[in-house]
């Protein structure tokens, strides 16, 4: 699994969009058996923390000690550093597996064969993520042009699965029907610049570069975005639920 976001943990922590709670209470209630959660490639624990009032234990992971760090702190999460392919933790022994924006990055054959053995049958594994941003159709054509034109060279070749609603990622579980999910917030102009400083791309450019990449659309969103303060932002979340019925399924 890729590290790209050590380098950047307390702004992806700040600037990162949050899950919607229509989400979270679809997932609640999806918990039968609400007692082990796995929240794994968990980042700053921001999955982990929504789901944690409905689980009696949280074990969340990540291979970013930096990401860890900038995790919230709750009583019932153990944070640890480990690799979403191999833990330490015992053979069925976990309820539901979440993986939020994280399952490009893995390994899936490894990572399914941990997923297998950790879970106690019938666990569900969660895998969700999110889309481009959309704003309006003239901010989403900068966007656009911004994301597949200056800092497209530098997506990492696992970009495709998000671009692809993670409809191509190998998923062999027998899976649950998800009804539709948008995130939807209120935004300045910073905290959208915030967030595009998070993207992968955008450090990988900076490192190729040695320059900020964010200071050639600056001015093309300005244009843009107008005299508003804030805006309507939104991010298609998909989602994908499937039942771990035993270990050699």
């Amino acid at each position: 699994m890729k590290d790209n976001f050590s380098g950047h943990a307390a702004a992806y922590a700040r600037f990162r969009p949050a899950y919607p709670p229509e989400l979270i209470a679809f997932l609640r209630d999806l918990a039968v058996h609400p007692g082990t959660l796995w929240d794994c490639g968990t980042g700053n624990g921001q999955l982990a923390a929504a789901l944690a009032p409905y689980f009696g234990r949280v074990l969340a992971t990540d291979i970013s000690e930096n990401q860890l760090k900038n995790a919230l702190p709750l009583p019932n999460i153990h944070y640890s550093q480990q690799a979403a392919e191999s833990t330490d933790f015992e053979a069925q022994s976990v309820d539901m597996i979440t993986v939020a924006q994280a399952i490009h990055w893995f390994n899936f054959d490894r990572f399914y064969a941990e997923v297998r053995r950790v879970a106690r049958p019938g666990a569900l594994l969660v895998v969700a993520g999110y889309g481009l941003i959309r704003i309006t159709p003239v901010l989403n054509v900068v966007i656009d042009e911004f994301y597949t034109g200056t800092v497209g060279p530098f997506w990492d070749p696992e970009r495709h699965y998000i671009d692809e609603s993670y409809e191509t990622v190998p998923f062999p579980f027998e899976e649950k029907e998800v009804p539709p999910f948008r995130m939807r917030f209120r935004w300045t102009m910073e905290q959208l610049l915030g967030y595009l400083d998070t993207w992968s791309a955008v450090q990988h450019y900076k490192r190729a570069n040695e320059a900020d990449p964010l200071l050639l659309i600056r001015e093309p969103l300005q244009a843009a975005w107008g005299n508003a303060e804030y805006l309507d932002v939104e991010f298609p979340v998909f989602v994908r639920v499937g039942v771990v019925r035993s270990p050699k399924n």
